[in-house]
C-alpha cells in the first residue's frame, strides 16, 4: 500500500521533454462509440468517461490531462463544462484543446478562449478558475479535450490522484515522475494497484470505475472514494508518544510521521497557549478565587463565547481591518483584545485562559466529521480542522467546544463528536477519538393543543423544545438571518413535516440567544385535516413526523456506510379536541417497536371526554450503521412507517344528538 523510491538521474531525461510530447494525442472514435446510446456497464449513466489519462511530473513542472467522455442523456450535457483552479501566480494552465465529436462523426472545434473566474483570495493568495465549454453539444456527442498546468517550484507538490470521478470511466490511466523518493498511500479496488513506471516513476492503469457514491446519509465522500495520495518523505524518529499505537501493514513511516507530527503540534500550542500578563489580568477580572475548577471554566467559557466569532459571522475586510487597527491574529490576547476570532483563535484563547486560571487543560485537533474522515495513510495535518479543549476536573476529563459558537458548556457539536484526532495529555500527545453523541443529550418534543372542526378543519398551536444538537443548529442559523429569515427557514422544514391541506408558521422563540436554556419554538397550525366519508372523519394517526424524513424505507440495497451524524430522541405528543357531538371510533393501536441495541418507536393513545391524544416517541441511538447491517435498519424503518400511517376515525352523530 505503501512503497518509497529514490530516483537515479535517468529522470532528468524527462525534465526535457516538451509536455505537448508527453501529452495524449487525439483519438478516432470507433464506430461502437459513436453509436452508443447507452451503457450496460453504467445503466441510467448521464454520461460515461471512455478515456481519462493524467500525467504529473516533477523535473518539468507540470501536469497533462487527456479526457473523453460519451454523453448519453440530456443532463449529460453538463460534462461539457470544464472548470480547473489554479493557483494565481504558481500555476498556469496552457495548450488548451478540445472539440465535439457528433454520432455522425462531425467534428467541431473549440475556438473560444477560456474564462479566468476569481475564485477566491486570501491572505495575499489567489485562487481562479479556468473554464471553458466545448460547443455544440447533443445527446450522442463524444466530448474530447486536454490542457497542461505549468507549476512554479516553489507551489508544486505531489498530487493526489482522484481515480473515481463523477461518472463511472471505462478506461484510465495515471503516472507519476517524482523529483525525489516519495511515500504513497492508496484506495483502491482490489484488482488495482500503483505500479512502478519507466525510470523510477509510478503508474496506475485500472479499468471500469464506479462513478463517485451518491447515497443518502453516507459519510463524507472524500473519505469514500477511490485515491492515490503521494507524500513527501519524513524523517525517522522511533521514540515518542505514539510508539503504541498499531498501524497496519509496515508501520514504519506512518508512525515516525504521526510521531513527530503529534510532537511539533503540541510544541507549537504549549507555545502559543502560554498565559501572558494581559490574559492573565483578564482572567483574573472574570474569575473569582473561591469558585470552583468548574465554575472557573464555566466563566472563561461564557466569555469567549459572547467574543465575535467570524466563522459565524463575517470575516472583516483588509480595509475594516486596518480602520479599526485591527491585525491577525498572533497571539490569545490579540484574539481577547480584539473581541473578536475565528473559532481556532477563539478555542486557542480559551485554553490559555483556562491554564492563566491553573487549571488543567489540553488541546485536541479533530477531523471536521461533516467534511471527512481520519485517514491514518494520509500523512497532513490539515485533516484536522477544529480545535477542541480538555478540561481536567475532579478526576474527570471534560471535552469542551468553545469554537463552536452556541456550543453550550460542557457540549460538543456533532461534527467533533466520534472523531479522530490529536490531543495533548499529561501522559504525552497521542491519537485519540472523542466520545460519540449520547442521544438523550439531543431531544426534540412537539407537544400540540389542536382544535377540530366538525368539517374537518383545524387551528392549534404546537410547542417545539429543541435540546442539545438541533437547538445549536438552529440558533446558529439565527447567525445568520434576521427574525424574517429565521422564521421562513423553520417554516420551510414544517412545511416537510405537517399534513397536505395544513399550514403551520413559526409565531416567536424563546431562548434563541441563550444556549445554556431549551429553544422554544411557538408554532400556530390551520387548515383542513381530515376526510369525510359519510359520518366519519378521517384524521391522520400522527399530526408531524417524529421520525423526520424517513429515510431508507424505498432504497434496497446500500453500498456505503450509513452516518445520521448522531443520536437522538423525538417526542410527539399531540391532543386533539373534539367538537360537540363527535367521538372516537378507532384510534391508532398502541405499538412498540424494537430495534434492540439501536432504536426503538413507540407509540400510545389516550381517550378522555372531549378530547383524545396521541403520543409517538422514536429514541434512535446509533450513529453509524455498516451497509451489511443496512437490511435490518430498513426493515425497522418500514415498521415506523406502516405505523405511521395508522389513521384517528371519528364519527360526527346525526343532527340534534351529542354525547
Amino acid at each position: 500500500m505503501r512503497n518509497s523510491i529514490f530516483l537515479h538521474s535517468a529522470v532528468l531525461f524527462l525534465a526535457a521533454l516538451s509536455p505537448a510530447l508527453v501529452g495524449a494525442q487525439f483519438q478516432q472514435p470507433t464506430p461502437e462509440e459513436l453509436k452508443m446510446t447507452s451503457d450496460p456497464k453504467a445503466p441510467g449513466a448521464a454520461a460515461v468517461y471512455l478515456d481519462y489519462r493524467e500525467m504529473d511530473n516533477g523535473p518539468s513542472q507540470f501536469r497533462s490531462f487527456y479526457v473523453r467522455i460519451k454523453v448519453l442523456t440530456e443532463k449529460g450535457k453538463e460534462a461539457a463544462t470544464i472548470s480547473e483552479p489554479f493557483l494565481k501566480g504558481g500555476t498556469a494552465i496552457r495548450e488548451i484543446h478540445g472539440r465535439t465529436i457528433h454520432p455522425d462523426g462531425t467534428v467541431i472545434p473549440l475556438t473560444v478562449k477560456p474564462e479566468d473566474l476569481l475564485a477566491i483570495k486570501i491572505h495575499g493568495l489567489q485562487v481562479n478558475q479556468s473554464v471553458f465549454t466545448l460547443p455544440s453539444v447533443e445527446v450522442g456527442s463524444i466530448l474530447e479535450y486536454s490542457y497542461v498546468i505549468d507549476y512554479d517550484l516553489n507551489f508544486l507538490g505531489p498530487p493526489k490522484w482522484e481515480v473515481q470521478k463523477k461518472y463511472f470511466v471505462h478506461r484510465a490511466h495515471f503516472e507519476y515522475t517524482p523529483l525525489w523518493g516519495v511515500l504513497y498511500w492508496s484506495r483502491l479496488p482490489k484488482d488495482a494497484a500503483v505500479k512502478s513506471a519507466t525510470l523510477g516513476g509510478y503508474k496506475l492503469d485500472i479499468s471500469d470505475i464506479p462513478p463517485i457514491p451518491d447515497e443518502k446519509w453516507m459519510p463524507p465522500i472524500e473519505s469514500l472514494v477511490y485515491e492515490v495520495i503521494f507524500h513527501d518523505p519524513v524523517p525517522s524518529t522511533h521514540n515518542g508518544p505514539l510508539s503504541n499505537i498499531e498501524f497496519p501493514g509496515d508501520p514504519g513511516d506512518l508512525a515516525d510521521f504521526w510521531r513527530a507530527a503529534a510532537k511539533e503540534w503540541s510544541k507549537g500550542v504549549t507555545e502559543f497557549a502560554e498565559p501572558s500578563k494581559a490574559i492573565k489580568a483578564a482572567v483574573d477580572d472574570l474569575i473569582a478565587p473561591n469558585d470552583s475548577d468548574l465554575d472557573k471554566a464555566k466563566k472563561l467559557y461564557v466569555a469567549v463565547q459572547a467574543l465575535d466569532n467570524t466563522d459565524f459571522s463575517r470575516q472583516k475586510t483588509e480595509t475594516e481591518r486596518k480602520k479599526l487597527k485591527l491585525k491577525e491574529e498572533r497571539r490569545a490576547e490579540d484574539t481577547w483584545k480584539q473581541k473578536s476570532g475565528s473559532s481556532e483563535d477563539i478555542a486557542m484563547l480559551y485554553l490559555t485562559m483556562l491554564r492563566a486560571a491553573g487549571l488543567t487543560a489540553y488541546a485536541a485537533k479533530v477531523v471536521d466529521r461533516d467534511k471527512g474522515i481520519f485517514d491514518l495513510g494520509d500523512m497532513s495535518l490539515d485533516q484536522f480542522d477544529s480545535t477542541l479543549v480538555v478540561l481536567g476536573s475532579g478526576g474527570q476529563q471534560i471535552l469542551l467546544d468553545p469554537g463552536e459558537k452556541m456550543c453550550p458548556f460542557q457540549t460538543v457539536n456533532w461534527r467533533h463528536s466520534a472523531a479522530m484526532g490529536l490531543r495533548q495529555g499529561p501522559q504525552g500527545d497521542s491519537l485519540v477519538a472523542t466520545p460519540a453523541q449520547q442521544y438523550q443529550a439531543n431531544s426534540t418534543t412537539r407537544v400540540g393543543d389542536l382544535y377540530l372542526a366538525a368539517d374537518g378543519g383545524i387551528t392549534g398551536t404546537i410547542t417545539i423544545v429543541m435540546i442539545g444538537q438541533e437547538a445549536m443548529r438552529w440558533r446558529q442559523t439565527a447567525l445568520e438571518n434576521d427574525v424574517t429569515g429565521l422564521k421562513k427557514e423553520f417554516d420551510r422544514e414544517l412545511e416537510t413535516m405537517v399534513p397536505d391541506g395544513v399550514e403551520a408558521h413559526v409565531d416567536h422563540f424563546l431562548a434563541i440567544d441563550q444556549p445554556d436554556q431549551n429553544l422554544m419554538a411557538i408554532v400556530k397550525v390551520e387548515g383542513s385535516l381530515a376526510t369525510a366519508t359519510g359520518k366519519r372523519l378521517l384524521v391522520p394517526g400522527y399530526f408531524l413526523e417524529a421520525r423526520g424524513h424517513i429515510p431508507f424505507v424505498n432504497e434496497e440495497k446500500r453500498l456505503e456506510p450509513v452516518d445520521m451524524h448522531y443520536g437522538n430522541r423525538v417526542t410527539e405528543q399531540m391532543t386533539y379536541h373534539l367538537p360537540a357531538g363527535m367521538t372516537v371510533e378507532g384510534a391508532p393501536p398502541d405499538t412498540s417497536i424494537p430495534w434492540p441495541g439501536h432504536a426503538e418507536f413507540v407509540a400510545k393513545s389516550s381517550t378522555q371526554p372531549g378530547q383524545i391524544t396521541l403520543t409517538q416517541v422514536l429514541s434512535r441511538a446509533f450513529t453509524f450503521v455498516k451497509p451489511d447491517e443496512y437490511p435490518d435498519l430498513r426493515g425497522f424503518y418500514q415498521k415506523v412507517a406502516a405505523a405511521d400511517q395508522a389513521q384517528l376515525v371519528l364519527t360526527i352523530a346525526p343532527a340534534g344528538k351529542s354525547n
